[in-house]
């Protein structure tokens, strides 16, 4: 699967290697591209994953705010929901196209 954002592939990876979540696939860190993503100072804690991390994708000088995200460590009660360690695991939205 592919995360694509202004005709750039931001993350891809195997559809086993993802995790879904909530109607958002969860793309391992090691298939993102981290150079285009810059930390957001966005606060957001979700009830049950836990503290979230947002960030902006750049790609060719034009940002797409707070388009990215992941928990850097999920509660553990998260990852035992999930059945799956999903630290630091990005997700998209905001425009980005996540499909096959």
């Amino acid at each position: 699967m592919k995360a694509t954002w202004n005709e750039e592939i931001i993350a891809e990876a195997n559809r086993e290697d993802l995790v879904f979540i909530e109607g958002n696939w969860y793309f391992p860190p090691a298939s993102v591209k981290l150079e285009l993503l810059e930390k957001s100072p966005t606060p957001y804690t979700c009830p049950w994953k836990g503290k979230c991390q947002y960030f902006h994708i750049v790609v060719d000088g034009e940002k797409n705010e707070n388009a990215a995200f992941c928990y850097p460590v999920p509660k553990p009660s998260a990852l035992e929901r999930i059945h799956k360690d999903f630290s630091g695991y990005v997700a998209f939205w905001r425009g980005v196209e996540v499909g096959e």
